[in-house]
């Protein structure tokens, strides 16, 4: 695999477009979670999607990471994918978390790439192996840094700097 700015964009423009996959994804592992928590979570659109694609793609060092990632996953495939299952969990999960953001937002959106992966499966030969886990990591990372959940909306009880008041 060779990066340059040309295959990032590449890679930008694969991920932005593939919204019609990826935000239904979003939205069902929101509405999941957001029942098993009881609280009520935020619709994401295919517009804040993309928006939010375009800020993870605008920092370069997080865009030429993301974009290698995407890559591999994009091409990996063993054949009867089982021998290959740790590769790509473990590309699906590090992706995840590296879209979602620093502590303790990048440790959730790796946990919730193993919740979201159980909803997604492609039919085999459909695409490379490694799609399925593409799929449920950008969904986990991009569900994770978008506005929506109620915790995230507001000043932390445990900051410093409130302590202080």
């Amino acid at each position: 695999m060779r990066l340059t700015p040309e295959s990032v964009a590449d890679e930008y423009r694969w991920v932005r477009d593939r919204a019609d996959v990826i935000v239904p994804l979003v939205n069902r592992v929101r509405a999941d979670l957001g029942d098993r928590f009881d609280t009520d979570v935020d619709e994401v659109t295919v517009e804040g999607y993309r928006r939010e694609v375009a800020v993870v793609f605008a920092d370069g060092d997080l865009a030429v990471n993301v974009a290698a990632f995407v890559g591999l996953l994009r091409d990996l495939d063993v054949k009867g994918d089982y021998p290959g299952f740790v590769a790509d969990e473990l590309l699906g999960r590090q992706l995840a978390g590296m879209i979602a953001g620093n502590q303790p937002l990048g440790l959730l959106g790796e946990a919730t790439f193993h919740y979201a992966d159980v909803m997604v499966h492609h039919e085999p030969d459909a695409e490379a192996a490694g799609v399925d886990d593409l799929d449920a990591a950008l969904a986990a990372g991009f569900q994770t840094r978008l506005p929506g959940w109620d915790w995230t909306e507001s000043e932390s009880p445990f900051s410093v700097a409130q302590a202080r008041e």
